[in-house]
């Protein structure tokens, strides 16, 4: 029989060992429960094949040998530290470090194990639910499901729709559930708990079982768990592994940054219409700063790193008259190299790219084109990218960019620092964070620029500024469109990201699928919730619905960002309060009411801190939306009418986001005054 531990217990770790089954308990909570039939712990040898189309990755394992270790004993039994040791002489070490749980696996020399796979058993509650795993499209509750974790490309229409055909025909672009740019080997339970692991290589949470969940890693990890009081203590403390981000810049909720392009003088332009018809610009965003190149994909970059003198013939002194004018300008980088350039003929030459196995340049097909790699693994690569954003980004005045890619390095690649490729990949977005965020500090800039990532990995918090929820299609679609965005918010906040955006009105637009004006419409809806507001004109900006294609948009769209402005103080407050509790500002509302179940079901409506709730209206056609209110007293924002919790069903015309606010927040008379100047 095995003895009842209390959760009240005092003692830190406990183990409990029957007729050949050993549980192990921390802090009350039971982690291990292993027996013959179902063991804690598989060991294997395994060679992993990668086949990648546009950084869209097919995974295969190849196994050579597996040892399930099936026979365990306790050979150390202490409050610090539990030892358990297969027949195989495989030891399992439980270590108590300040107030976490480390378990990692040993050899009986104490050494690392000679395999590269293991699947790591913990035991499941029956009512628990689990969030987490980067940022995530498609699930929010990932409780029975399975999920793999490799940085690729979001993917194309992301299930088996007719889109996502049509991108695998044209390109193989086709994504799936699962697809992200910002996995993390990490998750929390609602019950109260968390695990991280330090890992890097391809990983699969299997989260499928009733009993047990398997965890599987192409490494030998070391895993942190932590028990908490309730669901946002555990939250928060996994967020604080991951690192939080420090303050935005205060001009960042000034207004929208207005996604614009053309060169020069259209930029202009354009500013001028969006202001004149009140639209609120703090910034504009024109990421073909550095060059266009036109493609079978549309409108993309040309990507050298310095201004395009034909478009922008004087963009530092632009730079300043916008700055005059209250206005900052932002740019855009990522780690390729355009070959027909001269920052790739200079980057070639001192060997920092990433290598073929013949020692060739790595030429990669981006879209319809090939491009070179930076690699970061190289010291000299590393700084050499960082005096470049120095020179010709920051030295020219731009405030921000956008800071793209980071999925592609192929498996097969040759490092400059020897380390495999394929245990390196998932780092390399994180790495590529750190080189911006390390010469904005070195200029002095931290606090006053902000760049914005798209891909990611464990810690990436540690590095990026903010984040935005990348290629969204222009559309309605659930798998990846608008509501794809709202989701993708709020999974990011249980891996550490505070600061999320999504491109307004979305990005990919191919096919049949162009931007309509009331997607666009919508969306300028759901951008003022967040802790940035920034349009984009998608990959075929002529195909696609603008905010000045017409009066009613415009006008739509300035009440928007006047909207966005006068939540700067609450926007800052939400800033303020995830620096000090790791809470972040798009929350998933079940962190402020435990016990509610019907809020575990939701994937697309949010708390923006605690006193806002947000619905966005994210299905074609709809001037009604249903909302599910936790059980508190809320207040629609708009008409006034309160609400005690539960189903509600509000008017919700074009320019009416249905959002509510909690009674009695210390906000109440901004929102009031929001609803009066804006009814």
């Amino acid at each position: 029989m095995y003895t009842r531990v209390p959760h009240s217990s005092d003692r830190l770790l406990q183990v409990q060992e029957s007729a050949g089954s050993i549980r192990i308990y921390f802090k009350g909570k039971r982690l291990i429960d292993h027996n013959e039939a179902q063991p804690c712990v598989t060991v294997a040898k395994g060679q992993g094949s990668f086949q990648d189309w546009h950084a869209n990755f097919k995974i295969k394992d190849h196994l050579q040998q597996k040892h399930v270790l099936r026979q365990m004993k306790v050979t150390e039994a202490e409050e610090q530290q539990v030892v358990l040791q297969a027949e195989n002489g495989i030891v399992v070490q439980f270590t108590v470090e300040a107030g976490e749980l480390f378990i990692k696996l040993k050899d009986s020399r104490g050494k690392a194990p000679d395999f590269n796979r293991l699947w790591l058993n913990l035991a499941a509650e029956e009512q628990e639910h689990l969030y987490g795993c980067g940022e995530q499209y498609s699930r929010l509750d990932l409780r029975g499901s399975k999920v793999p974790l490799w940085v690729e490309e979001q993917g194309v229409g992301r299930g088996k729709g007719l889109i996502t055909q049509f991108a695998n025909i044209h390109s193989h672009a086709g994504g799936h559930w699962y697809s992200t740019y910002f996995p993390a080997t990490s998750f929390v339970s609602s019950s109260g708990w968390y695990c991280y692991a330090d890992a890097s290589a391809y990983a699969e949470f299997d989260f499928t079982g009733r009993r047990q969940y398997s965890l599987h890693f192409w490494e030998m990890p070391v895993l942190r768990i932590g028990v908490e009081d309730g669901f946002p203590a555990a939250t928060a403390a996994l967020n604080r592994i991951h690192g939080i981000q420090p303050p935005l810049p205060e001009w960042t909720y000034d207004g929208m940054w207005l996604g614009v392009q053309g060169g020069g003088e259209e930029i202009e332009q354009k500013l001028e219409h969006a202001r004149n018809a009140g639209v609120q610009v703090g910034g504009l965003w024109a990421q073909d700063w550095e060059g266009k190149r036109v493609t079978a994909f549309g409108k993309q970059l040309m990507w050298n790193w310095k201004y395009a003198q034909d478009q922008y013939p004087e963009l530092p002194v632009q730079i300043k008259s916008l700055n005059s004018r209250g206005v900052r300008f932002l740019g855009y980088i990522n780690p390729f190299l355009a070959i027909e350039e001269d920052l790739y003929q200079e980057a070639s030459e001192k060997g920092y790219l990433i290598k073929t196995s013949e020692g060739k340049d790595y030429l990669i097909e981006v879209t319809t084109f090939p491009a070179a790699l930076l690699d970061l693994t190289n010291p000299e690569a590393f700084e050499w990218i960082k005096g470049i954003i120095k020179e010709h980004m920051l030295g020219i005045g731009m405030d921000g960019w956008m800071c793209d890619y980071g999925e592609y390095l192929p498996a097969d690649a040759v490092l400059h620092s020897g380390e495999s490729a394929e245990t390196y990949h998932n780092r390399y977005p994180v790495e590529w964070a750190r080189a911006n965020r390390e010469a904005v500090e070195e200029a002095g800039a931290l606090g006053n620029v902000v760049f914005f990532n798209r891909s990611g990995y464990n810690s990436a918090s540690r590095y990026a500024l903010s984040y935005w929820g990348g290629d969204q299609l222009v559309n309605w679609s659930l798998g990846d469109g608008l509501a794809t965005a709202i989701t993708a918010g709020i999974s990011a906040g249980f891996s550490g990201i505070g600061f999320y955006h999504s491109d307004l009105g979305g990005f990919t637009s191919l096919g049949w699928v162009k931007r309509s004006k009331e997607v666009f419409m919508r969306w300028a809806e759901f951008a003022p919730f967040n802790q940035i507001m920034r349009s984009h004109e998608s990959n075929r900006p002529d195909d696609c619905w603008q905010f000045n294609s017409d009066r009613e948009t415009l006008t739509h769209l300035a009440r928007m960002t006047r909207l966005f402005s006068m939540l700067k103080p609450y926007h800052q407050y939400l800033a303020r309060e995830y620096a000090e509790t790791a809470l972040p500002p798009n929350r998933h509302p079940a962190l402020m009411y435990a016990g509610d179940e019907t809020l575990h079901e939701l994937k697309y409506e949010y708390l923006y801190g605690a006193d806002l709730l947000v619905a966005p209206v994210y299905k074609k056609g709809k001037r009604q939306h249903t909302a599910y209110l936790p059980d508190d007293v809320w207040i629609h924002l708009w008409s006034g009418r309160e609400y005690s919790g539960g189903h509600v069903t509000v008017e919700a015309p074009l320019g009416y986001p249905p959002v509510f606010y909690r009674k009695g927040s210390e906000f109440t008379d901004l929102f009031t005054q929001i609803s009066s100047e804006l009814a």
